[in-house]
């Protein structure tokens, strides 16, 4: 009987300490709902800067298209929930006025905006190879319109090539085609190798092709 009552008290017991461990773990839980609930775009919002500082994605500003392309512009902006800041007097601010130039994304200079390489086109021709390239507005950067477009961009890309050296084995070791191994150019190379640089006249000619930076590296990227 002794032994019932002992056992009896031990199932309460454990089912006490696992109603508590329960509630402990529902309580866990919510509080990291609560921190993976935070607005993404608060790391890249300085707290108690200056609202005017702020990068875009800090702010929502109802910006209108009408005004007058390339004259500064001013719009009423307020912060976005859970974003701090301050005016001048380092007083905490909500809404604030930002002043731009009134240009879309896309009209921006180079220097306002990133854009993706690419090695999959020809830099060394006639006429010079365009591509088509994603691009996406600096963070710091207002402007009207999408953040991201497309940019038609010259191929330009290197993939370390000297010209000097490429000049160098042209004058010295271009009759056995060292010029054209340097650069890629295999078949040519073993052309040159085999027909001691066309008796001399191909050598000359590669010399000069060279030298204009008519011939470049076989991958179609540039000198540097």
């Amino acid at each position: 009987m002794a032994l019932w009552k002992f056992l009896e008290w031990a199932l309460i017991l454990w089912q006490l300490l696992d109603v508590q461990r329960g509630g402990e773990s529902g309580a866990w839980g919510l509080q990291r709902g609560a921190i993976t609930t935070e607005p993404s775009y608060l790391a890249d919002c300085p707290s108690a800067g200056r609202c005017v500082k702020l990068p875009p994605v800090c702010m929502n500003c109802p910006l209108y298209w009408n005004c007058t392309y390339g004259k500064d512009v001013s719009f009423n902006c307020t912060v976005k929930p859970g974003v701090q800041c301050t005016d001048e007097n380092k007083m905490e601010q909500k809404t604030f006025q930002i002043t731009m130039i009134c240009r879309f994304c896309w009209q921006l200079p180079p220097t306002e905006y990133r854009c993706k390489e690419t090695t999959k086109c020809k830099t060394v021709q006639c006429p010079r190879e365009y591509f088509i390239s994603n691009c996406t507005t600096l963070e710091h950067v207002h402007c009207l319109g999408n953040r991201t477009f497309q940019k038609k961009m010259y191929c330009n890309w290197t993939g370390g090539y000297k010209w000097s050296t490429a000049l160098a084995l042209s004058i010295t070791l271009g009759g056995f085609g060292a010029d054209r191994f340097y650069l890629g150019q295999w078949k040519e190379g073993l052309g040159k190798l085999f027909s001691f640089g066309g008796l001399g006249i191909w050598t000359l000619i590669d010399v000069l092709l060279i030298g204009i930076g008519y011939v470049g590296p076989a991958d179609g990227s540039l000198y540097i």
